[in-house]
């Protein structure tokens, strides 16, 4: 976090930026992407999810800055704009395994 407090006008970005995230659906998506870009077809197959709900998660994970896409054809490509996102997944994971392991101490 920035040193100095943050104004009224990022603390709305940075939430959006959360509200992005909070979807389980998106991060799977997000997942999906993590070693190479992707089509729409390759996303549906690897999700499991139908075209309009990929596309619903695909425009708001774009619209928040979290994947770029490119057009080839008649094929839309998806890749994660920035991998700095999983930093975030990795802290928040072990916030949780530290959480966990201090509730099996107090279990036993």
């Amino acid at each position: 976090m920035p040193s100095r407090p943050l104004s009224p006008r990022q603390i709305e970005l940075v939430a959006d930026r959360f509200k992005a995230l909070a979807e389980p659906s998106r991060l799977r998506i997000l997942q999906a992407l993590r070693t190479r870009e992707r089509t729409v077809t390759e996303l549906m197959a690897e999700t499991g999810f139908g075209q309009a709900n990929l596309s619903k998660h695909l425009q708001v994970l774009h619209a928040a800055g979290f994947l770029t896409r490119r057009k080839e054809g008649v094929s839309v490509y998806y890749a994660l704009a920035d991998p700095d996102v999983f930093a975030l997944c990795d802290l928040v994971c072990g916030r949780i395994e530290r959480e966990l392991a201090e509730q099996r101490r107090a279990l036993r």
